[in-house]
């Protein structure tokens, strides 16, 4: 496979061995490491898939928040977001090969920080629900092989 930058955009690459769960992860110049837990039969050593989606909406929805108010010029101090899972998905892999899984419901609290108005804050919740991920994930994505 190649990293090459193409119409689409660059590839992340993602390679598993012939020994354990662990994939090893490649995106532009950063690695990282997707594994499952020791109870299902990784080892442990990174986030899992379903972990990284999390991340993703998390993070993007953080990143959104703060580029709204740098913007606006709002005395933002941080802004938190937690997300879970509103399920387990270790039985997902067992079950895709007869069933359609999928997370179906993600929990997500955000916590703002700074001398913001209620305004303020009611339009940052609002940026929050816009956040790109969290558009993309809300219409589905067609995965093409």
């Amino acid at each position: 496979m190649t990293s090459d930058t193409e119409e689409g955009g660059r590839w992340l690459e993602a390679r598993v061995g012939s020994d354990g769960l662990r994939a090893d992860l490649t995106a532009r110049h950063h690695r990282m490491s997707a594994d499952e837990p020791e109870s299902v039969g990784g080892t442990d050593a990174g986030p899992t898939p379903y972990e990284y989606i999390l991340a993703a909406l998390a993070s993007c929805t953080a990143i959104t928040i703060r580029l709204y108010a740098n913007r606006k010029a709002w005395p933002l101090e941080s802004a938190t977001v937690a997300v879970r899972q509103g399920r387990s998905h270790h039985k997902d892999c067992e079950m895709c090969e007869t069933e359609k899984v999928a997370i179906g419901v993600i929990e997500q609290r955000v916590e703002l920080t700074g001398q913001l108005s209620d305004e303020q804050r009611k339009r940052l919740l609002e940026i929050a629900d816009r956040c790109p991920i969290r558009q993309t994930l809300a219409r589905g994505i067609e995965v093409s092989s």
